[in-house]
């Protein structure tokens, strides 16, 4: 069991979807992602343990080289590919209850703003550690994230933006959600953010890469 674990982590890391890919070089033929995981599930490998062992070791080495600047974008969003083409072969099992998800947070990139990159690697490292992740998309208002607060009962909403004039309205939406919801802690991120902007207005937490945001939920949240 764990080096077919080992191997999936390994193909999560590298970028490896499945064995047809020519990515990377050094793997060309071998199993990847979607092949070891589909191939652990038939061995009664449980999903959780896929999920723990498997998935989550893999993306947590991307975040962390990503952090420090061992890797860059491009690496980040194969890896995530990898990730989530694999995670598509979990998903009944959260479905049915075999795998529960650590909590839920919304995510969207705030109004005037279309761009989703960041956003959407944020969104496949959370999903890859565990958590269930409601995204609404870009160009989100203040008004729909707040709808989606109170009909999905979530706790934790992320705010991304890419320009430094979308970002300044972050903070009518932070004052918003803040005012019009109950106990709801907001995280923000993107490009042109500092943590100096996110404490000016009001945000709860300011993260420059995904792998802190996960950290953050994984160690100072419980839902």
């Amino acid at each position: 069991m764990e080096n077919i674990l080992q191997q999936l982590s390994l193909c999560i890391e590298r970028g490896k979807v499945n064995k047809v890919s020519n990515y990377p070089a050094d793997m060309k033929d071998l199993p990847g992602a979607i092949e070891l995981t589909r191939q652990a599930l038939d061995q009664g490998i449980s999903a959780k343990d896929v999920l723990n062992s498997g998935f989550l070791p893999g993306m947590k080495i991307v975040g962390e080289k990503f952090k420090n600047g061992k890797i860059f974008l491009p690496e980040v969003l194969i890896s995530a590919k990898a990730m989530s083409s694999a995670m598509e072969l979990l998903k009944p099992y959260f479905h049915s209850g075999e795998i529960s998800y650590k909590g839920k947070v919304i995510m969207g990139t705030v109004s005037g703003d279309l761009h989703d990159i960041g956003k959407n690697i944020v969104k496949m490292v959370l999903e890859g550690g565990g958590w269930q992740v409601i995204d609404l998309g870009t160009n989100v208002s203040a008004e729909k994230f707040i709808n989606s607060i109170n009909s999905e009962s979530v706790k934790v909403v992320g705010l991304s933006a890419l320009l430094t004039t979308t970002m300044q309205n972050m903070k009518e939406i932070v004052h918003r959600i803040k005012t019009e919801t109950n106990d709801v802690i907001v995280i923000v991120g993107g490009a042109p953010l500092t943590k100096e902007f996110a404490d000016s207005i009001n945000a709860d937490a300011y993260f420059s890469d995904p792998q802190g945001m996960l950290d953050f939920l994984n160690q100072k949240i419980i839902l």
